[in-house]
């Protein structure tokens, strides 16, 4: 038995040691905040000049600074609403077009060879086009933002319909579903696993390509204010941007991470 019992403390070397002190939701930051630390000091010796790389502590006040001259609420507002249109425009068409082509042969094969060949060209070089076509206004961007978290949702979408076990439709045969039933009951909840992957990496996109139409012929914007700050060798302003980008992208995984604990409890998966 205690043989047993030092097997499993050794099969669990994380639960051992100072990182027991530490709360669970907290060894996350480990890593961040060392590297602040370390980042701090390199900057506070001088070993890097601050306006190639400003210390931690610069970039705080900086931040403070933009919150309180209400800029940064004005580039963040816009971004946010730039970003959420083309998402729940992409993502949702996505989605659409997903169920269309999975749950029905013919769609597949009139729809996939034209989508599939579109995933394969290079998002960005199509901004220049877009440009040309539309203008340097709202829809251009918007319409940029949603061509690229349409893919990943539509992709993902399409899998899990087609990774379906085919053993669940005999049960749903069985059970006499009907083609509604069929869809809300048995298929979407079994795709739900990749859907919510899908979406998960379409956030990811939609934020990147946010970035790169804002520093594209605009005037308000997070990516405007890194461009803008660029510009005037404001490498502190350029971190703010940098940073707001990973903390709102980090919240928005998070969110759909809840979702699938919440919506995937019936999932038996390993767990680490």
């Amino acid at each position: 038995m205690s043989g047993q019992v030092l097997d499993e403390k050794r099969s669990h070397p994380s639960e051992e040691g100072w990182l027991r002190a530490i709360p669970r939701p907290l060894h996350g930051w480990l890593v961040p905040v060392a590297i602040a630390i370390v980042w701090e000091a390199v900057g506070q010796l001088g070993l890097v000049p601050a306006s190639m790389l400003p210390t931690p502590s610069a970039i705080v006040k900086q931040f403070v600074e933009l919150i309180a001259s209400g800029e940064l609420y004005k580039h963040m507002s816009i971004s946010l609403y730039r970003a959420m249109i083309g998402f729940l425009l992409g993502a949702g068409t996505g989605m659409l077009f997903g169920l269309l082509t999975g749950l029905n042969k013919i769609a597949e094969k009139t729809l996939d060879p034209s989508l599939q060949m579109m995933w394969t060209i290079p998002l960005l070089s199509l901004i220049p086009l877009f440009i040309l076509w539309f203008g340097i206004g709202e829809f251009s961007k918007i319409l940029i933002i949603s061509l690229g978290a349409f893919f990943p949702v539509y992709v993902n979408t399409f899998l899990g319909i087609r990774n379906v076990d085919l053993k669940l439709f005999e049960v749903a045969r069985i059970l006499q579903y009907s083609r509604l039933q069929l869809i809300t009951k048995l298929i979407i909840p079994s795709a739900l696993p990749n859907i919510l992957l899908g979406i998960r990496l379409s956030l990811g996109i939609a934020w990147l390509v946010l970035v790169v139409a804002e520093m594209m012929g605009t005037s308000a914007g997070i990516g405007y204010m890194i461009q803008d700050a660029r510009a005037y060798m404001r490498t502190d302003a350029v971190f703010v941007g940098i940073i707001i980008f990973a903390l709102i992208g980090k919240i928005s995984d998070s969110g759909v991470r809840l979702l699938e604990k919440r919506w995937l409890r019936w999932r038996d998966t390993f767990k680490g």
